[in-house]
């Protein structure tokens, strides 16, 4: 099994060895799963319980204080399930895959996602905020009322650690995985969000072809400024370059400097090609990631 693995595209994070730790520890919980889906659920679900990512637990607070977790995955045979805007549920990859598997539909949102999560044995209810998260909302006065005034409070803190404009080292750390077995594919990224989205925002992370796609030819996750990833279809765009005859570290090299000069935004991708090439890259100051192949087990 082939496996790689990202924490996100953003700035250089605190205490990157420790990081890394997590995201070597999650590749080697893919590359011992029987199937690439197992190989990427699992994978994600280190990360997710990682409080240092934000997925799951210490996933980003939006404007009514709550954390709410997206995520996607997809095959190379084109399946696909997503899953988005759920409050308590750590594992949101797990619901994703759940729609996959068990639903005629591609995408459950909300309340409707969390009870389905419920009726099959996911844990939800789970207390999201970490020490880091919780230490930061309280030193937020968030406004009373509904969405127009929480719209005014976040306009100019939207994705931010403050008012000084400096970028949240952890702010756009979504993870994702990519796996390959030599003949099957499967792709899938897992999010907390943005700090301080209006409550009940959702990026591109579930969007098929945005956060994440898989196809014959490719497996691919993303991460970044969402809005534009989702805009310029990140994830398919690197999927469209293997299938054109390129690799994919040229392909994905390709796609985010098209990101780049298309949106001025950063971001990063991973993928893994039908012919068990892997590919990283990003435009951002950082993105960890960590793989394992089978030549190196």
């Amino acid at each position: 099994m082939q496996v790689i693995v990202h924490g996100g595209a953003g700035t250089v994070p605190k205490e990157p060895e420790s990081r890394q730790t997590v995201l070597e520890t999650a590749a080697n919980a893919g590359a011992e799963s029987e199937t690439p889906v197992d190989a990427v659920e699992n994978a994600i679900h280190v990360l997710e319980s990682s409080p240092r990512f934000n997925a799951g637990v210490g996933g980003a607070i939006q404007s009514d204080g709550v954390v709410r977790t997206d995520a996607g995955i997809m095959t190379d045979d084109r399946r696909v399930g997503a899953a988005c805007s759920m409050p308590g549920v750590e594992h949101a990859v797990s619901v994703a895959r759940l729609v996959m598997d068990e639903t005629p539909h591609g995408f459950v949102s909300s309340e409707h996602a969390v009870a389905l999560a419920e009726a099959y044995g996911i844990e939800t209810g789970v207390d999201l905020r970490s020490k880091r998260t919780r230490e930061k909302w309280a030193d937020l006065e968030a406004p009373d009322g509904g969405p127009k005034a929480q719209l005014e409070w976040i306009r100019d803190q939207y994705g931010q650690s403050d008012p000084d404009g400096r970028d949240d080292p952890k702010d756009h750390d979504t993870v994702g995985a990519v796996a390959f077995d030599g003949e099957r594919i499967a792709a899938a990224t897992s999010t907390g969000g943005r700090w301080l989205a209006l409550a009940g925002r959702v990026g591109d992370v579930p969007q098929v072809g945005s956060g994440f796609y898989a196809c014959p030819a490719a497996g691919v996750s993303a991460t970044g400024a969402g809005e534009d990833i989702a805009r310029v279809t990140l994830s398919r765009r690197v999927a469209r370059h293997v299938e054109r005859g390129l690799d994919a570290q040229a392909a994905t090299d390709l796609a985010i400097e098209e990101f780049g000069e298309l949106t001025g935004s950063s971001a990063g991708v991973i993928a893994i090609d039908s012919r068990g090439g892997i590919g990283a890259a990003y435009n951002s100051d950082a993105m960890q990631t960590a793989r394992v192949s089978a030549s190196s087990r």
